[in-house]
């Protein structure tokens, strides 16, 4: 079985925020419309993601696991 995943272009975009009167780096990755509109995206806006920097000079962007607090 082959999976087919869409596929699309990106930007990665430093906006700096000044917070009093440090200037703080903001980075941003933007999603192509085609990919992120795609049924199978699975994030929605707002979502927290976790960020992972791997061996091999990638990136994986994942929803973290949510941890149900007990009544």
């Amino acid at each position: 079985m082959c999976d087919l995943m869409l596929s699309g272009k990106g930007k990665v975009i430093n906006r700096p925020t000044k917070t009093r009167k440090k200037t703080y780096d903001k980075f941003f990755i933007y999603i192509s419309t085609d990919v992120a509109k795609d049924s199978a995206f699975p994030f929605k806006d707002g979502d927290e993601v976790e960020v992972k920097i791997n061996s091999d000079n990638t990136l994986t962007i994942i929803k973290p696991e949510r941890h149900e607090k007990p009544l």
